[in-house]
C-alpha cells in the first residue's frame, strides 16, 4: 500500500505547534528556530490546500481543519516514536543456530549441551544436523561446525582443533580375535568405511591410513561403507569390524570403555583436517556468536586432553 503523506518534518512541526499553540515553544521542543516552524506549517498549508491555523496576537488558533487534525498527529507521531523504541530495545534473539554435520551433533555435541545452557543461560541452541555446507543466506544460521582443511572463501573460519584418525574397535571384538596385535592383522578382520562428505579427497580414509603406517598387504577397498561417522562407530561398537576415526567422534566412547584402540598412538595419525567453526564476517561481532566460539573452544580442548 502507497501513502501518500506530507513530509514528516511538517507533520512534526505542526504537530508540536498545534499542542502549544506557540511557533516559539515548539521550535524550542524541536530545537529548531520559529521561523523554521512557521515556515514548515506553510508548507503542510500549501499541501492541503487550507489555513491550520489563525494568527491572533497573542499567539495561534487552530482553524476547523487544523483541529480536527492535530490530536490524530499526535497520536500517531506517539505511536512511531513508541515503534522506534521497541526498534532499539527488542532483546537480542535467545536463539543461536548451529549448523553441524548430524555426527558430531550426536556423538559429541548433544552430550555437552548442558554446559552450554548452565554457562550461558539466556541463549538456546537450536541444532541444524545436516552435511549440506550452509550459505548463511536466508537459512538462518548463525554458526557452522566445520571438518576438513580449512578453506572456506567468503567467510571467517577458525580452527578449533587439529585432528588424528585412528583405528578404533570393541573390547570384544579383542577377546575373540582374531588377534589385532599390529596393522598387518587388519587383513584378518572387516573395515567399516566413512564416506567422507567433505571438499578434499585427502580426507581420513583407510588408504591414507594404510599408508602411512607402512602397511601394504591390506586391501583398504573392501568392507561395508557408512554415510555418516556416527553408523561407522556404532558398528564397531556393536563388534561389526574396525572403524577409521577421527578423535573427537570416539572420545566419549574411549572414556567409557565401548571403543578401545588396538595400536600404539603414534601409528599412521597425521591428518591435515580439523574442526574449524565458520560464520559471516557481519556475525563475528554478535554476542551470542562470541559466546557460542569460546565455550566450543574450551569445550574441544578440553576433549583433546582427555576429558
Amino acid at each position: 500500500m502507497t501513502r501518500r503523506l506530507p513530509p514528516l518534518n511538517a507533520l512534526r512541526a505542526f504537530e508540536a505547534a498545534a499542542r502549544h499553540l506557540s511557533f516559539k515553544t515548539a521550535a524550542e521542543e524541536l530545537h529548531i528556530t520559529p521561523a523554521a516552524i512557521s515556515q514548515q506549517v506553510r508548507a503542510l498549508e500549501d499541501h492541503v490546500g487550507r489555513p491550520l491555523f489563525r494568527r491572533i496576537t497573542r499567539g495561534l488558533v487552530l482553524t476547523e481543519a487544523g483541529a480536527a487534525a492535530a490530536p490524530l498527529l499526535t497520536e500517531g507521531l506517539d505511536r512511531l516514536a513508541d515503534g522506534a523504541t521497541r526498534m532499539r530495545d527488542v532483546p537480542q534473539s535467545r536463539i543461536l543456530t548451529v549448523s553441524v554435520a548430524p555426527s558430531l551433533a550426536a556423538k559429541w555435541l548433544v552430550p555437552r549441551l548442558d554446559r552450554f545452557r548452565a554457562a550461558h543461560p539466556d541463549y538456546d541452541i537450536r541444532l541444524d544436523a545436516t552435511n549440506a555446507l550452509s550459505t548463511f543466506q536466508g537459512d538462518g544460521v548463525d554458526v557452522a561446525l566445520r571438518f576438513g582443511g580449512g578453506s572456506y572463501p567468503g567467510l571467517h573460519a577458525e580452527r578449533l582443533l587439529a585432528e588424528t584418525a585412528f583405528p578404533v574397535c570393541s573390547p570384544e571384538l579383542l577377546r575373540r580375535g582374531p588377534p589385532l596385535e599390529t596393522p598387518r592383522d587388519l587383513a584378518e578382520h572387516t573395515l567399516l568405511h566413512i564416506q567422507w562428505a567433505m571438499e578434499s579427497e585427502t580426507a581420513p580414509n583407510w588408504q591414507m591410513w594404510l599408508r602411512a603406517a607402512g602397511v601394504d598387504t591390506v586391501d583398504p577397498s573392501r568392507g561395508p561403507r557408512f554415510s555418516h561417522d556416527s553408523m561407522a562407530v556404532q558398528a564397531a561398537i556393536e563388534g561389526h569390524g574396525v572403524a577409521l576415526a577421527v578423535s573427537t567422534l570416539v572420545a566419549d566412547d574411549l572414556a567409557a570403555g565401548r571403543l578401545v584402540r588396538p595400536f600404539p598412538p603414534a601409528v599412521g595419525e597425521a591428518t591435515e583436517f580439523g574442526y574449524h567453526l565458520v560464520y559471516p564476517d557481519d556475525k563475528a561481532a554478535a554476542p551470542k556468536v562470541g559466546s557460542f566460539r569460546d565455550w566450543i573452544s574450551a569445550e574441544m580442548k578440553h576433549t583433546r586432553g582427555g576429558a
